[in-house]
């Protein structure tokens, strides 16, 4: 849809993904292809390496940049992308949180997960009640934040800074395929990932020895190759326990557009037989 709308006019492509922006992940993460960008310009698209771990801030500044470009060449910045929070950060800002004391982030990290809980829901009980008790990396982020700087995230949360949302127009539209056929998708987009490269994609990642921690190491279908590479589990097994990770994904993607987007941005259902010129007519009404 991106390319349809770029034909129409000038336009750049610009990277909304966390996994696409890996350059060694090229494969797994479905990033287009030179022939699949169809001679558009595309930005931030596998320009980190992975042995860095891109934050959200980080792809806000780039994007902002991106963006800035843009409008001075006279193109429209088309951002396509699945990583809502990125673009929550883009639009509304990030909370100014202060640099984390390195000493009370090496004891939270070395904390079992129940126990952080436990610490969490006594200096900040919010933050503990919205988050789901073995949700390691939240918890441990929250911790952290209040440990740190004595006051809890929801505080730092409430002064966002370095949005574009009131600088800009903008033109938003959140894609609700069916549920049936973007699964069936998924499906067959991971097998014809194994048939493109996917094994070797992984064997040269692994080769490089990251820090399984690193954002990845830990993307889709990493793992599941990694295991079969290794001989613990077979292809076949590799290949379903993928798909089945790449489905459980879409659906918690599908649930965050769908609830946490902006309630005003318009939201549309739709499937391979796609009518581009009423949906490009819905994108500038809004």
């Amino acid at each position: 849809m991106a390319l349809d709308i770029a034909k129409k006019q000038p336009s750049v492509i610009i990277n909304a993904d966390s996994a696409q922006v890996y350059r060694d992940l090229t494969i797994l993460s479905a990033r287009p292809t030179e022939e699949e960008m169809q001679g558009i310009e595309h930005q931030l698209f596998g320009y980190i390496d992975g042995m860095e771990a891109c934050s959200a801030a980080r792809w806000a500044s780039d994007a902002k940049t991106a963006i800035a470009v843009a409008h001075a060449r006279d193109l429209l910045p088309i951002l396509v992308g699945g990583t809502g929070l990125y673009v929550r950060i883009l639009l509304d800002g990030i909370a100014p949180i202060p640099e984390i004391d390195p000493e009370i982030r090496q004891k939270i990290r070395k904390m079992e997960t129940l126990e952080a809980y436990h610490a969490l829901q006594d200096l900040d009980p919010v933050s503990a009640e919205r988050l789901n008790a073995t949700d390691t990396t939240r918890i441990q982020r929250a911790l952290e934040v209040i440990r740190s700087t004595g006051k809890p995230l929801d505080h730092w949360q409430k002064h966002k800074v370095g949005g574009i949302g009131d600088q800009i127009r903008l033109h938003p539209l959140v894609m609700l395929p069916p549920r049936d056929w973007l699964y069936e998708r998924c499906d067959r987009r991971l097998r014809e990932m194994i048939e493109r490269g996917a094994r070797q994609e992984v064997e040269q990642l692994l080769a490089r020895n990251l820090p399984p921690n690193l954002p990845v190491m830990r993307a889709i279908g990493v793992a599941e190759i990694a295991a079969w590479i290794s001989g613990d589990i077979g292809k076949d097994l590799a290949i379903e326990r993928a798909q089945a990770a790449t489905r459980q994904y879409a659906k918690r993607q599908f649930t965050w557009f769908r609830n946490q987007s902006p309630p005003d941005w318009p939201r549309i259902e739709i499937a391979d037989n796609y009518n581009m010129g009423t949906i490009f007519e819905t994108i500038l009404r809004n």
